[in-house]
């Protein structure tokens, strides 16, 4: 393990989703999914989202059209609460659900809209 790409990596993680969330999500890694944890935070965070070419917010709305056209919804609304952190608008979030729905089909556009308004709500964004 590369130890500063994970250190990296692990800023990167909780300044997206949560110093709490990525903090338990850890600390329930076992001997089984800790190397996986250990090399996603590493790999996807510490050389992905390390790499600065690319800002916070565009990353985090490429990996929410990216994310929903792959139908993993639980991972898509994780990635809308730290898009919104990494300071994605809710115009932004309604034009980026347009070209999911344009690309994905609408009824993965649908979901993303019920995901996104219960989430925005909550926020006490809507």
């Amino acid at each position: 393990m590369n130890k500063a790409l994970f250190e990296l990596g692990l800023s990167k993680r909780k300044a997206t989703l949560g110093d709490d969330y990525v903090t338990n999500n850890l600390a329930k890694a076992d001997a089984f999914n800790l190397p996986f944890q250990e090399a996603m935070t590493e790999w996807c965070w510490g050389f992905g989202w390390g790499d600065d070419t690319i800002d916070m917010k565009t990353r985090s709305l490429m990996n929410l059209t990216m994310i929903a056209a792959l139908g993993k919804m639980h991972e898509w609304e994780l990635h809308l609460r730290g898009a919104i952190t990494n300071g994605v608008s809710v115009e932004e979030i309604r034009a980026t659900i347009h070209a999911i729905a344009i690309y994905c089909g609408v009824p993965q556009g649908v979901e993303c809209f019920r995901i996104a308004r219960n989430v925005l709500e909550e926020l006490e964004l809507l």
